[in-house]
């Protein structure tokens, strides 16, 4: 052979590409080398010692996932909302399904082919047991992490898809707020339909996320339209005719004559929904463009799937049965008792709804503590853990007319809301007499509460 002879780059020994397969040591560093470039740089293992054209295609898919993750980060930092909007965006959701699908194929095809690139038969025998056992974990560990990421998404798309399913479109807050009218729809086999008994409004501050909760008693009469209502002209003076005529049977009546609002359903909404809006503004003297009804009878189910909600009871309260000639309660199953409870979603809802004993108002202010509780509930950690569960009670008792473009916005508000408490007004006596109210003065108190609430955390509450 001349000695000016120079071998190729292919005959050339490197231990990555061309290693002394008779070097035992040489190939269990060669086989360490390879795991831990195959776990943080996915697709590196091919382009070196292996396929090139595999390992420059999983080097694009891996560097195009750390592009998006940096540019997340980025929008995170400087607008949140947008990764909430993007996060609930239906097309977003199922592009995060097929990619997070292919990136677990793409990490096991990548895996398995860097096990056979490291030819672990030639290694230490210790080494080839753990490095196998390695890659197999971060494999499995992985790739199940994307695939269940693309089932949630899935859940998460299909959950978006059935409860904010509305025709409406992005709006502006009205006067920096936006208004949402809570209902707690009470439907049983005692009751013909459903009636909200649980009525008030949710005005949340557009830019701090403080919340004001205004409380309506069902039991409220006379309750004048806003104009413009097709319930204004047929009650100019109100919904006026003695004491059935309260403010949760608007819904009933509205549902029995549906050609009042002949497009109510097409908007994701409902006659009685429309009718009981019309109400709720007419009342408080703001406009309420948006509502979130909740069934009572599917309500426990949200509340285990939270698992449970922590509530401190003050005075003794019954499950079931019903009240003898003097009011007093009988037949009862089991009762509810002072102090601090951890209750499961039966003994929530009967919490809620139990009138033995006690007046509406209290009843009231019960339902906005359990509304309270539940929102407290709400953490990362026990969405994350039983988000199938939440997503799917979700389905079965939530119904809104909040377009899938206000998720974000709404998303970014209740994250800066949770560190702040919301204000409260009850609109019951001795400030306000149901059966004869003054509503000039309930709406210059709705609007001192408005004004007054601060968006500070340490402020108190006005209401």
């Amino acid at each position: 052979m001349s000695k000016n002879y120079t071998p190729s780059v292919a005959q050339r020994h490197t231990p990555v590409r061309s290693p002394n397969l008779s070097s035992r040591s040489e190939m269990t560093r060669r086989a360490w080398w390879l795991v831990v470039l195959n776990i943080l740089i996915p697709g590196s293992v091919q382009a070196v010692a292996g396929s090139r054209r595999l390992g420059r295609f999983g080097l694009s898919f891996t560097l195009l996932l750390w592009l998006f993750l940096v540019v997340a980060l980025v929008v995170w930092l400087a607008a949140p909302a947008t990764v909430f909007t993007v996060a609930t965006n239906p097309i977003a959701l199922t592009a995060a399904q097929v990619f997070l699908v292919f990136y677990a194929i793409l990490w096991v095809i990548l895996t398995l082919d860097a096990l056979r690139l490291m030819r672990l038969v030639k290694a230490g025998p210790a080494a080839r047991v753990a490095v196998a056992a390695l890659a197999f974990i971060v494999m499995v560990g992985v790739s199940g992490l994307a695939a269940r990421g693309a089932f949630l998404a899935g859940v998460t798309r299909s959950t978006i898809g059935s409860i904010f399913s509305s025709n409406r479109l992005y709006a502006d807050p009205v006067n920096g707020r936006y208004n949402v009218l809570l209902l707690g729809g009470d439907a049983g086999p005692d009751r013909v339909g459903l009636r909200p008994d649980s009525i008030s409004v949710a005005s949340i501050n557009a830019q701090t996320g403080q919340t004001t909760l205004i409380g309506i008693p069902r039991n409220m009469q006379k309750v004048p339209f806003v104009k413009g209502s097709p319930l204004y002209g047929p009650f100019p003076n109100g919904y006026n005719c003695g004491d059935t005529c309260l403010i949760n049977a608007i819904y009933t009546y509205a549902e029995a004559h549906p050609g009042l609002y002949p497009n109510a359903v097409r908007d994701g909404s409902g006659p009685g929904i429309e009718a009981t809006r019309d109400a709720v503004e007419g009342v408080l003297g703001i406009s309420v463009p948006y509502y979130a009804l909740i069934d009572m009878e599917g309500f426990s189910n949200l509340i285990d799937a939270l698992g449970g909600v922590t509530i401190s009871v003050a005075q003794k309260l019954p499950i079931g049965g019903s009240i003898d000639a003097n009011g007093r309660p009988i037949n009862v199953n089991q009762w509810i008792n002072p102090g601090v409870q951890r209750m499961n979603g039966f003994t929530a809802q009967w919490y809620a709804r139990s009138r033995h004993g006690d007046s509406d108002y209290a009843r009231m202010e019960r339902q906005r503590q359990l509304q309270a509780a539940i929102l407290a509930q709400f953490q990362p950690s026990v969405v994350l853990s039983k988000f199938e569960a939440i997503a799917s009670a979700g389905k079965r008792i939530v119904k809104t007319d909040i377009p899938q473009a206000m998720l974000g916005r709404f998303v970014e508000l209740a994250n800066q809301s949770r560190s702040k408490t919301p204000g409260q007004l009850e609109l019951v006596p001795p400030v306000v007499y149901e059966p004869n109210p003054d509503f000039a003065k309930i709406r210059q108190m709705v609007q001192a509460a408005l004004v007054t609430s601060t968006p500070t955390p340490t402020s108190s509450p006005t209401g």
